[in-house]
């Protein structure tokens, strides 16, 4: 397996476990995505040239057909049975939040390595 799909795989489950601690302490899932995605933007900035589009692209690892419903139904269903949260809000936002850490791993990998 090249090393930018595995690391692109360990950051989903980074962000899955982030995700799950988001909706437990009930934190704002806005905050985390615009941080999330200011870092993205500062990192393309200076990563090389050759890693950005790689990391961009491994942004579609959490979007495939089995990532997507297992991810969502883990939101929904732990946001539905904890009181006071958003099954749509929570579960969706765990989506959004999971496209963010795959591309910040692998831009990270690019800076260390190049």
């Amino acid at each position: 397996m090249k090393t930018s799909t595995w690391k692109a795989l360990l950051s989903v489950g980074v962000t899955i476990l982030t995700g799950v601690l988001r909706i437990l302490r009930g934190w704002p899932v806005h905050y985390l995505i615009i941080g999330g995605y200011v870092v993205v933007m500062l990192m393309t900035l200076i990563a090389p040239e050759e890693i950005v589009g790689i990391a961009y692209d491994a942004d579609g690892v959490t979007t495939s057909t089995v990532t997507v419903p297992l991810v969502t139904a883990l939101g929904v269903g732990l946001a539905s049975i904890i009181k006071g949260r958003s099954p749509l809000l929570d579960g969706f936002g765990l989506i959004a939040f999971a496209s963010l850490l795959p591309m910040i791993f692998v831009m990270g990998y690019g800076l260390t390595v190049f």
